[in-house]
């Protein structure tokens, strides 16, 4: 994956720093578009690499949102 792929909108990074976020539970996934309603990837279609970047988004997230 490019660089710059690692950070668009919906890819593995993107959607692991989304769950930490929103304090969602860790499952690995992402979108194969930039939008939500793309196709979604689950961990079983996922390369190694994706996932480590899913993982790579969830722990380097240190921003939880507040529900108040």
């Amino acid at each position: 994956m490019m660089k710059n792929e690692r950070f668009r909108r919906n890819s593995p990074y993107d959607r692991g720093s989304a769950d930490a976020y929103y304090r969602r539970p860790r499952l690995p996934h992402y979108f194969d578009g930039f939008h939500i309603h793309s196709r979604r990837i689950p961990a079983e279609e996922m390369t190694a690499q994706e996932l480590a970047d899913y993982h790579a988004g969830y722990d380097e997230e240190d921003d939880r949102k507040e529900w108040d």
